[in-house]
């Protein structure tokens, strides 16, 4: 019998390259700048193939050349496109005034959090207003199990604590959750408290709380937390709580969830 030679039509091509370009954008989620070299080797392609592909990304304004280190970086076509999505995503647009208004009874930084995959997504950051700008190198996207956030959320959507408990933990801090039990535990905590702590667990001197935004099943679709110094949280911990849940509680009411 003749094997039939499989013949692959240019789109087949286009396709690969457009999953490469989408790769390489991805390599830019953990360093703010990288050479050629580096694309190459993190993408498994010849440094003519990465070259290719960041000359046409640069021509779209979806990566730039840093002229004085010769290095290549998200370009601001990407921003003005978060933008566009940002502007359109109705929790975020409805929880703004309620995030500001947080921000002016605490003083702290705000966050807005959605989940995403086993991950928790921040969509929105108030910075503190007391001058200290807290988590501004922080990554939008973090592990779930080291942040209020992420733990509120699986704590009322058992599918998003089963997607962090397939994953595993992986170590940030010394007080981070490592384990399946321990996980476990914190979450039934979480659901008998109404709201999640999680004290130097992601940043080291960083302490934040958290409070599930509830669609009318129970199941958490986004979280709202502050941020503050370990050291000023103090006994301010039920305070905090009890202005996170209220903000949390109008805006799932806002969003008619």
């Amino acid at each position: 019998m003749t094997d039939v030679p499989v013949v692959r039509s240019a789109a087949d091509g286009g396709l690969r390259s457009v999953s490469t370009a989408l790769e390489l954008l991805d390599c830019f989620g953990t360093d703010h700048e990288l050479g050629v070299s580096d694309i190459a080797r993190r993408l498994g392609v010849a440094k003519s193939t990465a070259h290719r592909l960041l000359t046409t990304l640069c021509t779209h304004g979806l990566v730039e050349k840093n002229p004085q280190s010769g290095q290549y970086r998200l370009g601001l076509h990407l921003l003005e496109l978060g933008l566009q999505v940002a502007s359109r995503f109705r929790v975020r647009q409805a929880a703004l005034p309620l995030l500001e208004e947080l921000r002016q009874r605490t003083g702290c930084t705000i966050h807005l959090a959605v989940p995403e995959g086993a991950d928790v997504l921040f969509v929105e950051r108030l910075q503190s207003l007391n001058g200290m700008h807290l988590l501004a190198d922080v990554g939008r996207r973090l592990p779930a199990h080291c942040t209020s956030s992420g733990k509120v959320m699986a704590a009322f959507d058992a599918s998003f604590a089963q997607r962090r408990r397939a994953l595993g933990f992986p170590v940030i801090t010394s007080s981070t959750i490592r384990t399946q039990e321990v996980w476990d535990h914190v979450l039934d905590e979480t659901r008998l408290r109404g709201v999640a702590v999680s004290r130097d667990e992601m940043t080291v001197g960083l302490t934040s709380i958290a409070a599930p935004v509830r669609d009318h099943a129970g199941r958490a679709r986004a979280a709202i937390s502050i941020v503050a110094p370990t050291r000023s949280v103090g006994d301010g911990i039920e305070r905090s709580a009890r202005l996170i849940s209220e903000a949390a509680r109008k805006l799932s009411r806002g969003l008619c969830l």
